[in-house]
C-alpha cells in the first residue's frame, strides 16, 4: 500500500476520534466541570506520552537535551495551545453543542495560513487558498448563524478563540520542530498544560464539580485522555509524515462531518439541508488542494511537517 494511502488512512481517523471527541465531551461535561475534563484529559496523555518517550530512551540508550530557548517555547506551547485552546473548546462546547465544536474549531486550517503567512513567511498558493475559501465556507454553511444572542452565541464566539489559539500552536510547534521531535514538544507542552490547569482543578473539586460516579462517566474520561489526546495526536503526526503538510491538514475538515453525524446519531441533534451542503463543499475544499503539486519543505526537519499543522482536540 502507498504511503499516501496510509498517510490519508491515518489522518481520515484522526479526524474521525477528534470529530467523536465532541459527543463524548458534551455528555461528560455534564457531569465534569470543563478545567477538571481538561486536567484529566492531560494526566492521562502525559503519562501515556512519557512512558513512550521512556520506552524509547532505554531502547535507544539517548536523551534529549533541551535548551533555555526550547524550554520558553515549550511553555509557550502548552499555554496559549493546550491550556487557552482547549478551555475554550471545552468550554464554548459547553455553551453550544457537540457539532457545532466540532465546526467551528475545524476552521482552524484558514487560521494556520494566515499566521504561517505572517510569523513564518511562508507563501501562499491559489490552489491552497482557493481550498481554505471553499472548505471554510461550507463550515459556515453548515452552521449557520444565531437567531438570537445569549450562551450558544457566546459559546461559538469562545469556540472561534479556540480556533485562533491552535492556529498559534500549529505556528509555534513547527517553528519549534526544527530542532525538537513532535513526541518531545508534545509530551512536554501538555506536561505544562496539565500545570496550568491543576490550580483549577483543585477548586472544581473542592466546589464539588467533579462528578466520577458511573463507569460511563470514566470511560469518557479515559477515552478523551488516551484516545482523543494521544491516540489521535499520533495518527495525526504519522499521516502527516507521509503526505504533504499543506493537503494533509485539510483531512482536519472530515472533523466537524464525523461530529455532526454522531451529534444527530447519539445526541438527538437535528441534522439540516446546510449540513448536507457545507459537507459537499468541504469535500470540494479537500480535493481542491489535492491537486495542488507536492513541495519538499524549505527548512526544518521531517518531523517539521508532521507537526505543524496539529489541530485542536
Amino acid at each position: 500500500m502507498k504511503p499516501s494511502i496510509i498517510g490519508a488512512l491515518c489522518l481520515s481517523l484522526a479526524a474521525g476520534i477528534w470529530g467523536g471527541m465532541y459527543v463524548v465531551s458534551k455528555y461528560i461535561l455534564n457531569y465534569v466541570s470543563p478545567l477538571a475534563l481538561v486536567w484529566f484529559r492531560y494526566a492521562l496523555a502525559v503519562s501515556v506520552l512519557f512512558f513512550i518517550i521512556l520506552i524509547m530512551r532505554i531502547r535507544k540508550h539517548e536523551r534529549t537535551h533541551l535548551k533555555k530557548n526550547d524550554w520558553i517555547m515549550l511553555v509557550w506551547i502548552g499555554f496559549i495551545g493546550y491550556f487557552v485552546s482547549i478551555v475554550c473548546q471545552f468550554t464554548g462546547t459547553k455553551l453550544s453543542d457537540a457539532h457545532t465544536g466540532s465546526i467551528i474549531t475545524s476552521a482552524t486550517p484558514a487560521f494556520v495560513v494566515v499566521f504561517a503567512r505572517i510569523i513564518l513567511k511562508e507563501a501562499l498558493t491559489v490552489k491552497k487558498v482557493l481550498s481554505l475559501v471553499i472548505a471554510t465556507t461550507g463550515v459556515v454553511i453548515t452552521i449557520g448563524l444565531p437567531d438570537h444572542p445569549g450562551d450558544y452565541f457566546w459559546g461559538c464566539l469562545i469556540l472561534v478563540l479556540a480556533a485562533v489559539t491552535w492556529a498559534l500552536l500549529s505556528v509555534y510547534v513547527k517553528k519549534a520542530s526544527a530542532t525538537l521531535s513532535s513526541l518531545t514538544i508534545t509530551a512536554y507542552a501538555m506536561l505544562f498544560a496539565l500545570f496550568f490547569t491543576t490550580p483549577f482543578m483543585a477548586h472544581d473539586w473542592a466546589a464539588g464539580s467533579v462528578h466520577l460516579e458511573s463507569s460511563t462517566i470514566v470511560l469518557g474520561v479515559l477515552y478523551l485522555g488516551i484516545i482523543s489526546t494521544a491516540g489521535a495526536f499520533f495518527l495525526w503526526n504519522k499521516g502527516l509524515a507521509m503526505m504533504d503538510a499543506g493537503i494533509g491538514s485539510l483531512f482536519l475538515f472530515f472533523q466537524p462531518m464525523i461530529g455532526t453525524l454522531l451529534g444527530w446519531l447519539l445526541l438527538g441533534e437535528k441534522l439540516t439541508m446546510g449540513f448536507g451542503i457545507g459537507s459537499v463543499m468541504i469535500l470540494l475544499g479537500v480535493a481542491v488542494a489535492a491537486m495542488e503539486k507536492k513541495h519538499e519543505p524549505a527548512s526544518g526537519n521531517a518531523d517539521a511537517s508532521c507537526s505543524g499543522n496539529t489541530p485542536a482536540k
